[in-house]
């Protein structure tokens, strides 16, 4: 196993990711790392591998090479739920949500890893597991307060909003209390003023101290939000930078905008 070469005090450290399906290289030989308490964007186009890096870090994809490390713990290899107990938090780009449930509910689904008093307790209501339900409610009111979803909370997910929707699985991210967010596409299929909303509430997570890693289509909040980004394109990384650099990388206007006219 090759150790994390810790040089620049990073929280998460990605080195050379290797994932194929069958013929396609989705991502090849992809290596950065993302350093504490920073918005970190991934951007490029449809098919730059993206969704397959995210799934990798979060444990659903096993990589074809490469490793994963947070805090220096290795994660490659673990299941999505381990990666979540050890403080790395993923939502998703199509919802997932139980529509029948409540949002506090769906809510406190979020909250499992962080649990210690175990199913049988639970299935007991023993003292412990009263207390720790207790306490996972309370953790849960000022989240939806912040949110402006305290009102909606015992209204059933199916009956929301799509953009309320998106809040519910930020929320069920946030009350598990994660160093790391990693937020696929948080604003898809939100209109100006949710996306307005959401730019807002993503930077005052990380104001909190918490650690993001974005990936999104929405340039104008990417370049808004971020404090570094990484470009794909085709499994490789072809630039690394801050907002700025970004923008002037020839390679990243040619490949990426199409061209020095866009």
């Amino acid at each position: 196993m090759t150790k994390p070469l810790n040089t620049f005090n990073s929280l998460l450290q990605i080195q050379k990711l290797d994932k194929f399906f069958g013929g396609l290289h989705a991502v090849n030989s992809v290596s950065f790392d993302v350093k504490p308490g920073i918005i970190k964007a991934v951007i490029g186009p449809n098919g730059a591998g993206k969704t397959t890096l995210f799934n990798m870090i979060a444990g659903y994809y096993t990589p074809g090479g490469g490793q994963v490390f947070f805090k220096d713990v290795l994660l490659t290899g673990m299941q999505p739920f381990q990666v979540a107990g050890k403080g790395v938090f993923r939502t998703f780009q199509n919802l997932k949500l139980s529509h029948r449930l409540s949002v506090m509910d769906n809510i406190l689904l979020g909250r499992h890893t962080r649990g210690q008093a175990g199913f049988l307790a639970g299935m007991l209501a023993l003292k412990k597991s009263r207390r720790e339900e207790k306490e996972a409610e309370e953790a849960v009111l000022p989240i939806l307060e912040w949110l402006n979803l305290l009102d909606l909370k015992d209204t059933e997910v199916g009956n929301l909003s799509f953009g309320n929707q998106r809040a519910v699985e930020l929320a069920r991210a946030l009350v598990s209390d994660p160093a790391m967010l990693l937020l696929d596409e948080p604003a898809a299929g939100l209109n100006m003023h949710e996306t307005e909303e959401l730019s807002q509430r993503i930077q005052e997570i990380r104001d909190q101290g918490r650690t993001i890693l974005l990936v999104e289509h929405d340039m104008s909040l990417v370049m808004e939000i971020s404090d570094e980004i990484v470009v794909l394109n085709f499994g490789q990384k072809i630039a690394e930078g801050k907002p700025k650099e970004i923008q002037e990388n020839e390679e990243v206007i040619r490949i990426y905008l199409g061209g020095e006219d866009a």
